[in-house]
């Protein structure tokens, strides 16, 4: 129990002091946390806690696509992804479909790796 409160503590204190950039590689990195975790419990037959997994990625993506600044041209494309990426989990939800799942888990960790290339190359221009 000690040691339950006390990575709470931390998970809560590293999104406290995170960087906007660090939040949505957080937010990237639980939407595939829990998108992997429905496809599990789907392949075990286990409906309500892929369900929960389900609803938890979805309102990841919810939030991502919420925060876009669309007087951006880069926005638009990315609004487009998130919304393919949550007809994905909806469909995977309603037809009980692990393989459905997988294009939006596929999409969404080459969005994640591409977030964190750009993040160290930003680092890297900082630097100089």
């Amino acid at each position: 129990m000690v040691l339950n409160n006390a990575y709470a503590k931390y998970q809560k204190n590293s999104v406290m002091t995170a960087s906007p950039e660090e939040l949505t590689l957080m937010l990237y990195n639980g939407a595939i946390k829990f998108m992997k975790q429905a496809k599990i419990f789907l392949q075990q037959k286990d409906i309500e806690n892929a369900h929960n997994a389900n609803i938890k990625a979805q309102n990841i993506i919810n939030e991502l696509s919420a925060t876009l600044n669309m007087k951006y041209e880069v926005s638009q494309g990315l609004k487009d992804l998130y919304d393919f990426i949550l007809r994905c989990l909806i469909d995977s939800n309603m037809k009980k479909d692990d393989t459905v799942i997988e294009d939006a888990i596929t999409i969404v960790e080459e969005m994640r790796d591409t977030w964190q290339e750009a993040m160290n190359i930003a680092k890297k221009k900082q630097k100089r």
